[in-house]
């Protein structure tokens, strides 16, 4: 899904509307932690989950009643909650030097082995949106379970413009 060439002059706010994606409010943490902590020029967002707008929670185990299609749904809504928190912590998306590291853990069937194609909805949507600097390092990881029984959950370490 991720675009083959992008107009480096293109702000991440153009490159969204021409995805049709809208940022949601950023998601409240749901135990005691913060979303986001920025020291120097760096950005670390806690895990966030496929939650949509109204609230709702995407569950279920990947490879079991989830496909890897669904899961590659979820993992985009979750970078469009990554991106919303980067819009509250930031004030501006223009401020995104370069997505450095993705951390995307799968609530998965103990067989399931395509960790990398669910979390790719994450990386090809920050492609998307950044161009360049949203190419990043990234681990695709199985747990035996997630918060809330969640399909999906993204870390992400972001460089910030000076």
């Amino acid at each position: 899904m991720s675009s083959p060439a992008i107009d480096a002059d293109i702000s991440p706010y153009d490159r969204l509307k021409a995805l049709g994606v809208s940022l949601p409010p950023a998601p409240s943490p749901i135990a005691n932690f913060v979303t986001h902590i920025q020291e120097g020029n760096m950005l670390y967002l806690s895990g966030q989950g496929p939650r949509e707008v109204d609230g709702f929670m995407h569950t279920g185990k990947v490879g079991g009643n989830v496909t890897v299609e669904e899961a590659y749904k979820h993992a985009r809504l979750t970078g469009i909650n990554l991106l919303a928190v980067m819009q509250s912590a930031l004030g501006d998306l223009g401020r995104v030097k370069r997505v450095v590291k993705l951390l995307g853990m799968v609530n998965a069937v103990p067989d399931f082995a395509d960790h990398p194609s669910v979390i790719n909805g994450c990386s090809d949507l920050l492609i998307d949106v950044f161009g360049e600097a949203g190419n990043h390092a990234r681990s695709a990881v199985g747990f035996g379970s997630l918060p809330g029984n969640i399909t999906v959950e993204i870390e992400a370490i972001i460089a910030l413009k000076d």
